[in-house]
């Protein structure tokens, strides 16, 4: 019985487990680096390819890091205030360092510090880590969970025939769903109101030229009938 033991095994030991998950989870945080001089460069940013059980477990991974940067970001920008832009070593940081505002800035960024280490801790690539501080974190900033994806590919693995997925973040190339509009009969109705008002305009100059030709021929018969009295 697998009493109190969570998750997949995956036909690995718990270390060879945990290191796979990391290497993992580090590696879609590193396809968002830019790797534009790079031979190994991702195919697509932001997505990597593996089996559906490893994607399953190495996503709750990835949301809990990206969670605890998102939450470090309020600790950065609070840090923003009392900071300094001088170059470190020079005299105005040297004078900075020694102020009541490093001590201020000290107790604003250690959320953010702890963060960093405790990410580092998770996925054990500081690489990664930066990628995910700087770049991911601020994306998400206003989601609250849900920042990947699994997606499940038709065709099997080769050699193994292993169900393959798609693991991704989200934002990028989501689907938009969108309902089909109800038809509407108002653009109709101008066009029918038109079609009766010229029908009604013809009808009125119909009758007005039958009339004429009515009065016509009572003209004509009026000067008939006095012509054959005189």
């Amino acid at each position: 019985m697998r009493h109190r033991r969570k998750g997949r095994v995956l036909g690995r030991s718990p270390k060879h487990q945990r290191a796979l998950l990391r290497s993992l989870a580090s590696a879609l945080l590193l396809t968002e680096r830019d790797a534009e001089f790079d031979e190994n460069a991702p195919k697509v940013k932001g997505r990597i390819v593996t089996t559906v059980s490893k994607a399953k477990e190495v996503r709750p991974l990835v949301e809990k890091c990206i969670t605890i940067a998102r939450r470090s970001l309020a600790a950065q920008e609070a840090a923003v205030a009392h900071g300094t832009s001088a170059e470190r070593g020079s005299q105005e940081w040297k004078s900075w360092r020694t102020s009541e505002n490093w001590v201020a800035w000290n107790q604003a960024i250690a959320p953010a510090v702890a963060a960093r280490r405790r990410c580092i801790q998770l996925l054990g690539d500081p690489q990664a880590v930066r990628i995910l501080f700087d770049d991911i974190a601020p994306r998400f900033a206003d989601r609250p969970g849900g920042y990947t994806r699994i997606i499940r590919l038709a065709r099997p693995r080769l050699g193994d025939a292993g169900p393959q997925a798609i693991l991704e973040f989200v934002g990028v190339r989501d689907r938009i769903a969108e309902r089909s509009e109800k038809p509407s009969f108002e653009d109709d109705a101008p066009a029918g109101e038109e079609a009766s008002a010229e029908a009604a305009e013809t009808e009125e100059v119909e009758a007005e030229e039958q009339a004429a030709a009515t009065d016509d021929d009572t003209a004509g018969d009026e000067s008939a009938e006095k012509k054959d009295a005189e």
